[in-house]
């Protein structure tokens, strides 16, 4: 009986220790799957950190993008009514038109360059037609502006319409 007794302790320790072995197994792929929880977790919240903070610089630039879009044929007008009329600098609607436009460019409205002469951009130009060119070396370039582009920091709120020569 004591040889019996004997195997049975041993099977038993030795089960025992097999056990243990498996618990620190699970335990350690337990952990490094918590750690690798916790870094993806972490990551997430560093990726929204950041974007929440691009959005709201990008908020900041462009919260006044309605209110200038809508002033932009307001300056059109403006500019029609001073090429129509003789007016000097010192008139009075002058001086509305240059305050209001110095204001716009402070928020950071500016007006694309004139493209007279250049390539269609189609990033900044809009074709409203085609004309046939005078000479060669205007066919594919930009004949007339019909309205001015303006941009906004670097986004585009309206198009250059040009004409382009064919």
């Amino acid at each position: 009986m004591t040889a019996k007794k004997k195997s049975t302790k041993t099977s038993k320790k030795k089960s025992k220790s097999t056990k243990g072995k498996d618990d620190s197994i699970s335990l350690d792929e337990q952990l490094k799957h918590e750690k690798d929880k916790n870094l993806r977790l972490f990551a997430e919240f560093d990726n929204f950190r950041k974007r929440t903070a691009k959005e709201r610089i990008e908020l900041f630039t462009t919260a006044s993008k309605d209110v200038i879009t809508s002033l932009i044929p307001v300056i059109d007008n403006f500019e029609r009514a001073l090429k129509a009329q003789n007016i000097s600098d010192d008139d009075g609607i002058m001086l509305i038109y240059n305050q209001l436009k110095g204001e716009l460019e402070k928020k950071g409205l500016k007006e694309i360059e004139d493209p007279k002469g250049k390539v269609l951009d189609t990033d900044f130009h809009e074709a409203i037609t085609n004309i046939p060119a005078e000479n060669k070396k205007d066919v594919g370039k930009i004949i007339d502006v019909i309205e001015k582009g303006y941009m906004l920091g670097d986004k585009v709120l309206r198009y250059a319409k040009v004409v382009v020569g064919n």
